[in-house]
């Protein structure tokens, strides 16, 4: 679509800034070798789009390579255009794109897979090399610079304020509505910080728009790309069987007195098993619930239609085709139950631990004591990232995580003797639920985690094998954390071999 020159004006706030307008292209060579380039976009959202597609096109004829850094994955195809252009040297911190991903297995790209609420703590500190660039996607640029953020906040913030320069993507697409809608509060410097005064999930603690200096932004491009959309799939069998086991359990910890689900807000990571299963809600007893969180899923529109959820704070929206335009064109209906916010905010460990979040997050696999791989297939081959449930886990009032009992149709048993790379350790983990049952691991010494994930969380078919190995583990090592360090990764090996555990 063509804009008018009024149109643009009228999300520009200055004459001054209007004459920083340019093409992709044209913004594209401000890029050049061997910088480092901050983009917006955290899980499909709110992504810059327009310069790096621009910058992958000319990389085709005047290679250059980049440093990389986002707030989580990319839409559009930006990362695997960009792997293919051979842009790539370095990226971090999450990534979910399947050429990109055989790149960084193939050592061709060096992948720096990070806690989401540190990359920017890192960045301000001196300790990661510093922006050269940051493209930030935009609703509107104020006459004082002000960048008002679209879909997401993730990093942008920070990348910007810690920028040498910054290109702004002006998306004429996405709806001036959004505006307000963003907490924009970025940490003071370590040591002497004061506490961040996040003490509910509905606190607004910021500004609504990204302040930066206005002249130290280089171009403004404008585009109406809109966001790639989640691949979304309707909860099955097994998802739903999880949704149960875990409202179960929400209901037996609410009668106990241990648990309050309209004060304690819930996370949810994201990916089709998490929103099928946060869906599940829909249906349970509960209502009134909160959410702080990092992306904003289906399931969260979902449940506020349902009447059960009241508020949500996260760092993105990223929905499904048809949710999207439901959502955006009545979003008057949304927008005062809703916040966006920094990642280093929605992640940080300070205020998950205050406000007592209830985290759900994915592993790929776990083992009978109770250790998370939510990264590698047979601990090399990297998936997407670790992501922020590290930052949840560690710090919430419930750390659960879930997964199917089996995978590639009941090859691989998602529960094992031990895991092939550990992101979370035993420590970290409270609450293990699959299809066939919920394990909590509150309280107990390993020795008792490992009988009770095998009898709840392993399938049928693998029961045996990893009841039989703990059995001769404890008779022949003993120890406080039973292995045969012979056969403990032999599930593993065998799969590779044979494609079968």
């Amino acid at each position: 679509m063509t804009w008018s020159h009024e149109d643009i004006r009228a999300r520009i706030g200055s004459d001054a800034l209007m004459q920083r307008l340019m093409t992709a292209a044209d913004a594209a060579r401000l890029i050049t070798d061997g910088m480092v380039v901050g983009m917006s976009g955290f899980t499909r959202a709110g992504d810059a789009k327009a310069v790096p597609l621009a910058l992958a096109h000319r990389a085709l004829t005047d290679p250059l390579k980049i440093t990389l850094m986002t707030g989580a994955s990319l839409g559009h195809d930006i990362d695997r255009r960009l792997t293919e252009a051979g842009v790539l040297s370095r990226r971090m911190p999450f990534q979910s794109d399947a050429v990109l991903r055989a790149a960084i297995n193939r050592g061709e790209v060096m992948f720096i897979d990070q806690h989401l609420s540190e990359t920017v703590e890192q960045l301000r500190s001196g300790q990661l090399a510093p922006i050269d660039i940051s493209i930030v996607e935009a609703v509107a640029v104020k006459a004082d610079g002000a960048i008002v953020p679209t879909t997401s906040v993730g990093n942008s913030a920070s990348f910007a304020t810690l920028a040498k320069r910054v290109i702004v993507e002006l998306n004429m697409g996405d709806s001036p509505a959004l505006e307000g809608l963003h907490d924009i509060y970025l940490p003071e410097r370590r040591p002497s910080r004061t506490p961040i005064p996040v003490v509910t999930a509905d606190s607004r603690v910021g500004t609504t728009a990204i302040r930066i200096p206005a002249d130290k932004i280089a171009a403004i491009v404008v585009t109406d790309k809109a966001d790639s959309f989640a691949r979304v799939e309707a909860p099955d069998a097994e998802t739903s069987a999880i949704a149960g086991h875990l409202l179960a359990f929400f209901a037996s910890e609410t009668a106990a007195g241990r648990l309050d689900l309209t004060q304690n807000p819930l996370q949810a990571g994201i990916g089709v098993i998490a929103n099928a299963v946060l869906s599940g809600l829909k249906t349970g007893p509960f209502d009134n619930l909160v959410m702080y969180s990092e992306v904003l899923q289906d399931s969260t529109f979902e449940l506020m239609d349902a009447g059960k959820l009241r508020f949500a704070s996260g760092a993105s929206m990223t929905l499904g085709p048809e949710l999207a335009q439901r959502v955006f064109a009545d979003f008057d209906r949304y927008r005062d139950r809703l916040v966006l916010r920094p990642q280093e905010i929605s992640n940080h460990p300070e205020i998950i631990r205050r406000l007592g979040v209830v985290a759900i997050n994915t592993a790929l696999e776990f083992d009978i004591y109770g250790n998370v791989n939510s990264t590698h297939v047979f601990g090399t081959e990297m998936m997407n990232g670790i992501g922020g449930s590290g930052d949840f886990a560690r710090n919430a009032y419930l750390s659960i995580f879930i997964a199917r009992s089996t995978a590639k149709k009941g090859a691989l048993s998602s529960v094992v003797p031990m895991v092939s790379h550990v992101d979370h350790t035993e420590h970290d983990v409270d609450i293990l639920v699959t299809e066939h049952g919920l394990a909590d691991l509150r309280g107990l010494a390993p020795r008792e985690r490992a009988g009770r994930i095998i009898a709840a969380c392993a399938d049928p078919a693998f029961r045996p094998a990893l009841a039989d190995y703990v059995t001769r583990a404890n008779r022949e090592r003993g120890g406080h954390t039973p292995h045969i360090l012979e056969e403990a990764l032999s599930w593993h090996a065998r799969a590779r071999a044979t494609g079968r555990m």
